[in-house]
């Protein structure tokens, strides 16, 4: 059994699967060490040990982002489904074109994710029922509550997906995916804000945002000064301050920090 051919071919069609092994050089140590130590009978075993770890661990991280980023997209995708439903919420003309539209993309983002879950041989979640009047109770008849959570929502979105792009950082492909639906959350964050009257991006906290405080958790630690090992970036020049300092980087969520704020509609 040639186990470097074994490697060569698979990198044809996953030239990551060096980083997978560890680096090129201990990848081919370690294989070596296996073919000198396994009995011949035992290799293919010992191989399928270490692509099992080297692929299976990847990917069942991968799947629970993956599904954690779903769960997100449905909670989305209904949001505006259940919104364009509600008779007179959302005026004619530009605002329930830009809704719908919105609604699509985030459609696909749902396919997508889906799609890409059952190539990597995972399941999708089923959708979940969301409750947006558990705190909300006027988000369906008042359109300017159902634009707070519309807001709330994609700036969630955009937080989230940060938040989970250091999980993905070994496979290429998903990170690519998911930034590219990040970059569009952004813009769907950007607009609903200027729907608002507010500002394209966020600045400070909570109490910046325009949000009635059952929504604020969304922007915990936005706040935040501190960048790239600078304890306050606002002092870095005159006129820079924490308005613009923060206004300038968005902060990512934890996982558990999304979950708080999706059971809110739950």
């Amino acid at each position: 059994m040639n186990i470097f051919k074994i490697i060569e071919d698979i990198e044809k069609v996953d030239p990551e699967v060096y980083n997978r092994l560890d680096s090129r050089r201990s990848a081919f140590k370690g294989l070596g060490s296996i073919g000198k130590k396994a009995a011949l009978s035992a290799i293919p075993l010992a191989l399928g040990s270490v692509f099992q770890k080297a692929y299976g661990q990847s990917n069942g991280i991968v799947l629970e982002v993956l599904n954690f980023a779903l769960k997100l997209e449905y909670l989305e995708r209904n949001f505006y489904t259940q919104a364009l439903a509600a008779n007179g919420l959302i005026p004619e003309g530009a605002p329930k074109g830009a809704i719908q539209k919105i609604q699509m993309h985030e459609a696909a983002h749902v396919e997508l994710l889906k799609t890409t879950i059952q190539s990597l041989n995972g399941t999708p979640i089923s959708e979940p029922t969301f409750n947006f009047g558990k705190n909300f109770p006027d988000w369906n008849t008042n359109y300017q509550t159902f634009l707070t959570l519309a807001q709330a929502f994609e700036d969630t979105g955009v937080r989230a997906y940060k938040g989970q792009a250091a999980n993905l950082i070994n496979n290429d492909a998903v990170l690519t995916a998911a930034l590219q639906i990040h970059s569009v959350e952004a813009r769907h964050a950007a607009h609903i804000r200027r729907m608002r009257n507010n500002a394209g991006w966020i600045i400070g906290d909570g109490t910046n945002s325009n949000v009635p405080a059952g929504a604020q958790p969304v922007y915990a630690g936005e706040g935040n000064l501190a960048q790239g090992g600078i304890n306050d970036i606002s002092a870095l020049g005159e006129g820079y301050s924490a308005e613009i300092a923060s206004g300038a980087f968005d902060e990512p969520l934890t996982k558990e920090q999304v979950a708080t704020i999706v059971s809110l509609f739950e």
